[in-house]
Formats: structure tokens, sequence, C-alpha cells
């Protein structure tokens, strides 16, 4: 970078920043001006710039002078040099100003500073010293004004971007600041320091000058990719897939893309559950691409993202489940069962056996994907792990776990194989064994996945807290038995169940759990008011307990996302922050509260 310092001391002292080494090592001007040997070093700086002048001793020759109350040579000096040794005569002038500061005249020293810069302005490579020695001297506003002009003399709009973002940053002039980082994102090389940079401004006073910044570099230039990249990781970092889709979609027509970049940002929305927008952009592919490569691959995600869209709309219709599986076998017919495609068929089967009751089909399906798949071990295994779970919602758990252990076996120390290994812990805690379960569960804590070992971890503080309290842990069973009841979906049975046991186990350890079980699957059932009332019970029965910041934090979503109830959601994310001040859900607490308060950030 040009510019080195941006550490500022007071006016006198700035006149020698920094202790310059010369080509052979320190001088002894530099050896004597380091010891606070002023007249010393002022001696030796006036023999070294007879022959080699720079602006590094040019100051601290100066400043030496005036440490050793030689004021009046120092002007002496400066004046006669400045008539006489034109090729650095921008120096003097700027020393000049220097000591005009010094005296309190200001008028005089802005003159000085601009005649500096008019003695420069003859070559880029002038106008860049002088840039570091105003720099330096503790002047940053004449050093911007010194890379502006270099900018307009060399023709380069997008140069010393980053030196002057740096000094428009130490300036206050955040705007410019900002202008100059996005200037900076045309050089490919420098696109993480941008977005390093652009996160500084994230969620802080300062973050609308950012959006606003963003529009006009892209009206400015609306054929730049970069500022179109920029716009849109903006919006992904607050969560506004929406707008970030319409950028997109406009970038993608004006430059012609092929829908590549739609595409990924319909994967981004899809890992964070922003179905709708996902749906929307591979809708976009399918449509404006037919005949594109990713066409197959998109056709099946806009039916998978409307999928996971009504399956989490509670309750689950199973009239626009049936739609789905229309939706996918319409598909299939069209272009055909090829590895690009072969997903729809195990999403057609888990439709069938989850939400249809419809256990055989589903299998069925399972068989033909696994068949057609058969070259993809992968895949293949997907497979035996979703015919595992149907054979568990028809009651047949040891079909379950043969399937399960071949995953296991099949994907050792891979993702898959965990998951297999988890689903087996799970089969043994379902049916009581939770000896077994706990020591499965123990292993996985260890596993690579973060989800997975959380799940495990979860599971296995579960068991460890509620059994071992009496000889027949009853209590246990039978909430191990309500929890395979609810992954078949039998979810009034389930209810009931909940209910006999809230009577029978209020004083128990468990009594927390089940009203968080209960509570969870009454908001699958659509039963907002029973969920919250449950919700409540514990916040209000068992606050210190493990699940208190849980249950007030998806009190808040409920009346957020289900209720529209602005100011109950904002009172329930509150009291996480107030209440639950170490919470995991205080981050994602206080950004929904400042969302519902109509806070510019979010």
């Amino acid at each position: 970078m040009l510019i080195r310092s941006i550490g500022f001391a007071v006016l006198l002292c700035t006149l020698s920043i920094g202790f310059t080494m010369g080509q052979g090592g320190a001088t002894l001007a530099d050896e004597y001006y380091k010891a606070g040997e002023f007249e010393k070093a002022a001696n030796e700086y006036s023999k070294l710039l007879k022959t080699d002048v720079t602006w590094a001793r040019l100051s601290r020759y100066v400043n030496s002078l005036l440490k050793s109350n030689k004021a009046e040579d120092a002007l002496k000096y400066v004046r006669k040099q400045q008539r006489s040794d034109e090729q650095n005569r921008a120096y003097y002038e700027l020393l000049a100003g220097q000591l005009a500061t010094l005296r309190s005249d200001t008028t005089q020293a802005k003159e000085l500073f601009s005649a500096a810069l008019q003695s420069s302005k003859a070559s880029v490579s002038k106008l860049e010293k002088i840039a570091t020695a105003f720099n330096e001297a503790a002047e940053p506003r004449w050093a911007i004004r010194a890379l502006v002009m270099a900018r307009e003399v060399s023709k380069e709009p997008a140069s010393y971007s980053e030196d002057l973002m740096t000094l428009y940053k130490a300036t206050g002039q955040t705007e410019k600041a900002i202008d100059e980082i996005i200037t900076t994102s045309k050089q490919s090389d420098k696109k993480e320091a941008v977005l390093a940079s652009l996160q500084g401004f994230i969620n802080t006073k300062d973050e609308p000058l950012v959006e606003k910044a963003l529009y006009n570099k892209i009206q400015q230039e609306p054929n730049e990719l970069a500022y179109n990249e920029l716009l849109i990781w903006y919006f992904v970092q607050k969560q506004r897939f929406s707008r970030a889709l319409l950028q997109e979609k406009a970038t993608d027509k004006r430059l012609k893309l092929n829908g590549g970049r739609v595409y990924d940002l319909g994967m981004l929305a899809m890992n964070n559950k922003e179905y709708k927008t996902a749906a929307e952009a591979f809708d976009y592919v399918i449509t404006t691409y037919p005949q594109g490569q990713l066409y197959p691959f998109a056709r099946r995600l806009v039916i998978n993202a409307r999928e996971e869209q009504v399956k989490n709309t509670y309750p689950v219709d199973k009239a626009e489940i049936r739609k789905l599986i229309n939706d996918y076998q319409r598909m299939l017919q069209e272009i055909g069962t090829s590895n690009k495609t072969l997903e729809a068929l195990r999403s057609t089967a888990n439709l069938y056996g989850t939400y249809l009751d419809s256990k055989d089909t589903a299998l069925t399906v399972l068989d033909l994907a696994i068949d057609l798949g058969k070259t993809d071990k992968n895949f293949v295994d997907r497979c035996k792990l979703d015919k595992g779970d149907i054979y568990l919602l028809k009651g047949e758990p040891w079909e379950s776990t043969l399937l399960y252990s071949q995953v296991e076996k099949s994907q050792k120390e891979e993702l898959l194989g965990y998951e297999a290994k988890l689903k087996n812990a799970k089969l043994y805690y379902y049916k009581g064994d939770f000896a077994v379960s706990k020591d499965i569960l123990d292993i996985l804590k260890l596993a690579t996945s973060r989800e997975i070992a959380n799940d495990a971890e979860q599971l296995s503080l579960l068991i460890v807290d509620n059994t071992g309290m009496d000889s027949t842990e009853a209590a246990m069973r039978e909430y191990a038995a309500i929890d395979l009841l609810l992954f078949q979906n039998k979810t009034d049975e389930a209810v009931d169940k909940l209910n006999q046991m809230w009577k029978k186990y209020a004083e128990h350890s468990l009594a927390d759990e089940v009203l968080w079980l209960r509570a969870n699957t009454y908001m699958k059932q659509g039963k907002n008011a029973e969920a919250l009332e449950d919700l409540k019970k514990i916040v209000a029965t068992y606050p210190t307990d493990i699940l208190g910041d849980d249950a007030l934090f998806t009190q808040g979503k409920i009346y957020e996302e289900r209720l529209k109830d602005k100011q109950a959601a904002m009172d329930a994310y509150q009291k996480i922050l107030t209440q639950y001040p170490g919470s995991i859900f205080g981050a994602e607490a206080r950004k929904r509260f400042r969302a519902l308060r109509g806070d510019t950030l979010n």
C-alpha cells in the first residue's frame, strides 16, 4: 500500500513519524535523533541532505531544529530550499505549511499545502510521493486530495482505492470510505478483503450507507458484475433472500449468465429454510432455460422446495402432499429417471410413507429407486435408510435395524454412516434399551458432524437425567414409546398418552420434557393456543431448567410467525435477553426483536 501509517500524533511531533532506515542501515543522524540528541541530529541531517533529499530526512531535520529551539533557522532553510530546489519544491512547501500551522497561521498553511499539490501535479509519481508525505505529516485530508488528483491524472478511476479507503475512514468520511471499498471489488484478488471490510459495517449505524453505495455503483456501471455480486452478498448477510433473488435474476438477464448464479442462490435459500424464495429461484431457471444443463436438477428442486413448505406448514395438508407426488410423477414422465432425477423417487416414497400412510407403496418405490440407482453407492444407502424408517413406521423395528446396520458398515466413518448409527441408537431408545442406546450415543458425541453430535448429546442427556431413578424406569419407557408414536406421525394417540403421563408424573424429573413434547405435538397439529399454554407452564414452573429459554423462544416464534401478534412476540424475545442472558437464542432473539420494533438494522 502507498499509505504506510494512519496513527496521528500531536502536530509538532508529526514532522518525524516513524524511524527511517538508510539504504545501508540506520545513519548516524538517525541514531542521534532516536536518542533525542537533536542538535547533533540536525548537523548530520544537513550533511546528508546535500547529496540525497528524502521526505523522511527533511522532516527529521526540520523537527531537530525545532527541538533545538532553532525555529528561525528551520524557516530560513525551508524558504531558501523552496526557491532553489525545484525538484523537491513540493516537500518544502509542505514543510512551510506545517511551520505556518505551528504559528497558528491556518490561512497561509492552506495556501502552502495547495502549492505543494500544484507543484506535484505534473506527474503521478510526484503526487504519490506528496500524498505519502502529507499522510506522514498528519495531514490526511491533503493526502486524500493528492491521491484524487493522481487518480485524475492517471485516468484510472479505480486506482488508490485501498489507500483512499483507509484515509477516508481515518478522517471520519464513512460514506466515501465505503464507496472506495466497493470500487476495490473490481480487482478480483481483493474480493475477500472487500467482504471483510464491508462486514465491519453490518449491524452498525453506518450499515444503510452500504446498500445506498452499492445501488449507486450499479446505476453508474450496470454491467460491472462485482458490484451486483456485492449487493447480493449484502442481502444474503441480512437474510433478505427475496431481495437477493430479484437482483440475481436482473443480473442474469442483463449479463446472460445461463441461470447458474440464480440456481446457486436457490440452493442457499433452501439451506436457510427460505423455501418460497428457493422455489422461485428454481422456477426461474426451468422457465428461462428449458434446454439448459441445470433444467433437470431445477425441475426436481422446485418441487422439493414446495415440498418443504408443505411439510413445515402445520397441520400438514394431505391434499397438498398428493399434489407434490403428482408433480414428481409428471416430472419423471417428462425427463425420465436418471442420476439427475432419482432423488425425486426418494421424495415420492417418503411422502407416501410418512404423510399418506401408504407404507407398502413407499417401499415399492424405494426398491425401484435402488434398482435404477444401483451404480451409486451413496444413493442406494440413502434409500436403505429411508426403507429403515418406513419399516419403523410399519412397526417392524428388526427390519429397520438390519437396514441401518448395513449402511453403518457400508459407510464407516462417513457422515451417512454416523446418521445410520444415530438411527440405531434411537431405535434402542424407542424400545427402552437405554444402556445400549447411550453406549452408541457416547460414540456419536465425538462425530465430525456437529448436528449429529448435538443430537446424540441431547438424547444421551435425556437418558442420563431420567433413568436409574427407579428399578423399572417406567416413566422413561412411556416417554420413549410416545416419541416413537410421534415418529410414526400418530399425533392424536401421542397427545392422549402425554396427557396421561402429565397426570401420572407431574412431580417426576421428566415433567418439563413431557410438557415440551406435548407443546411441540400441538404445534404440529396447528393447535397454537394449547402449545402456548404448555410453553408458558414450562417457563413459569421450571424457569431454571434446561428447557426454559427454549420454551420462551418458541413462544416468540408462535406469536410472530403463526399468530402475527407483534407485541407478544417482542415481549417473549425481550424476556430471553433479560432472563436468560447466556442463552444460545440470545443473538437470534435480539435480531427478531429489533426487526419487529422496526429498527433499520436487523
